[in-house]
């Protein structure tokens, strides 16, 4: 017969046994949950190292325009080498190096599915607002799709690639962007979920300072490491957002960052930002 003591003996190895089970399937949702935004914009993947050393190794030129206006941030916008560039590149020039710093903007999404609308606070991303507002003036979103939806670990619906285009998918969809890159802004270290439902981020690849133009609204609480710029609120169109999640993926990206494309096809038909108000 069993003795008290063995029976304890075996209870605590088996709840022992339970926690380190627990513990390991939490590590492994949490590196599947940090790969799945950050994996997905491999354009800025590819050009990262270079905009960190160009942006940490900076000349005198960038030494002279260190100065910024009262009521002005200075950014760094840097520009992705010409030579070796892949085509998903759209060239498009610089935003100005001095961004307003104060008041805010709505941007407007209007998509083949309805409007979304959001809200950006200048005084919290200065130099990612002041990309938007120069890319949308070039028509740079213009008739893009919405490439990529994760319904799993992560809801998200991620846009912003230039060369999602046209008819069906291509396997560089994801790949595309701007010229340059800059440093992320306003990350939600201090925010519980970093990324609640309702915010609108930018992608990266994880690497410092590269940002590029593909950006994710967030349809549901997200446990995303804080390492992405929340550029601001959306303010309508969610109902837009949910519907599309609602239709599911195609699973495509299933396998690397995770979801895939979506059923229910989303075209961005011109996104545009509005004058800065309450500067």
């Amino acid at each position: 017969m069993t003795s008290t003591r063995e029976r304890q003996r075996a209870a605590a190895r088996a709840r022992l046994e339970r926690e380190m089970a627990e513990r390991a399937a939490k590590a492994r949702k949490r590196r599947q949950t940090q790969a799945i935004v950050g994996a997905a914009a491999v354009l800025v993947l590819v050009v990262a190292g270079t905009v960190w050393l160009a942006t940490s190794l900076g000349g005198d030129d960038d030494k002279q325009q260190n100065t910024a206006t009262a009521g002005y941030s200075q950014c760094v916008y840097t520009e992705v080498p010409k030579e070796g560039r892949p085509k998903q590149i759209k060239d498009v020039g610089l935003p100005p190096n001095q961004q307003a710093n104060k008041g805010t903007q709505t941007m407007t999404i209007d998509t083949n599915l309805g409007p979304i609308t959001a809200k950006l606070n200048r005084d919290q991303v200065p130099c990612t607002a002041g990309s938007f507002t120069h890319l949308a003036s070039k028509g740079f979103f213009d008739n893009t799709k919405c490439h990529r939806l994760v319904t799993e670990g992560i809801k998200v619906l991620q846009c912003g690639d230039p060369s999602a285009t046209g008819n069906g998918w291509r396997d560089t969809d994801g790949t595309g962007g701007p010229s340059y890159g800059l440093a992320e802004e306003n990350l939600p270290t201090d925010k519980r979920p970093p990324y609640p439902d309702g915010v609108i981020a930018m992608a990266n690849s994880g690497a410092p300072g590269s940002t590029g133009s593909q950006f994710f609204i967030v349809y549901g609480d997200s446990q995303l490491d804080p390492n992405y710029t929340v550029l601001g609120t959306i303010t309508g169109g969610m109902d837009v957002v949910k519907q599309v999640a609602a239709a599911g993926d195609d699973g495509a990206f299933a396998q690397q960052a995770g979801g895939g494309h979506p059923k229910k096809e989303i075209v961005i038909n011109k996104l545009t930002m509005s004058d800065i108000q309450g500067a």
